[in-house]
């Protein structure tokens, strides 16, 4: 393999910052509030030399986006690689980060509906190669997990797998975090609960009678 070039290393260098950025500002801003002249200024580059690396403003969010797949299926597969957990542990580690990651302000908000930026994502390969790669690793553990008992089997697959990717983006959490009652930690345990048992009270364990105390006894 030949050895990277300076000028290559210095532009590779300049993409990893605007990605920094580009994400840092969807986290905070969304897409539709974050402009292109925030970008470059946030970098301490010309917006021209901004436009070299990426064309317009949806393909900076699909380079965000790819940017955080990329870090989720190294996620996926260091998890994968330990064969001691079960399904449902593996699918709240995924859980758990994906919320660890938006409470640390690295989650790119992005709108449900944008006619031009849906089109740039489902245009882009790398981004849906991606996806698809961290739908199929969470889907094997979804069906595992619902063989097995521990998810309930009468939810299609892909309603657990939209509910997984809904915590990414849930408002909750920053609703939480901004109120300073709990850490990061404690809020991603409660929102654990809520997604994989519900709001239903867990009944607590019947107390033994004198009586059948007395029969167990005997």
């Amino acid at each position: 393999m030949g050895r990277i070039s300076f000028r290559e290393q210095v532009l590779r260098a300049r993409e990893e910052a605007i990605l920094v950025s580009v994400n840092r500002l969807l986290a905070e801003k969304g897409f539709d509030v974050m402009t292109v002249d925030e970008v470059a200024a946030d970098v301490g580059i010309a917006k021209a030399s901004l436009y070299k690396h990426f064309a317009s403003k949806e393909e900076l969010a699909a380079a965000a986006m790819i940017r955080v797949l990329d870090r989720a299926l190294a996620q996926l597969e260091a998890q994968q690689a330990d064969a001691r957990t079960t399904p449902l542990e593996q699918l709240k580690a995924a859980t758990r980060w994906t919320m660890q990651v938006q409470l640390a302000g690295e989650m790119p908000s992005l709108p449900a509906q944008n006619s031009a930026l849906r089109g740039a994502l489902m245009g882009n390969k790398a981004y849906l190669d991606r996806l698809m790669q961290v739908s199929d690793l969470l889907g094997v553990w979804i069906t595992a997990g619902q063989k097995s008992g521990s998810l309930n089997a009468a939810l299609p697959p892909e309603l657990v797998l939209y509910t997984i990717f809904a915590r990414a983006c849930d408002p909750v959490l920053g609703l939480l975090k901004a109120g300073g009652n709990y850490s990061n930690e404690q809020i991603i345990e409660m929102l654990l609960v809520t997604c994989f048992q519900g709001l239903a009270a867990v009944a607590a364990p019947a107390k033994a009678t004198r009586g059948h105390a007395a029969a167990q006894a005997a």
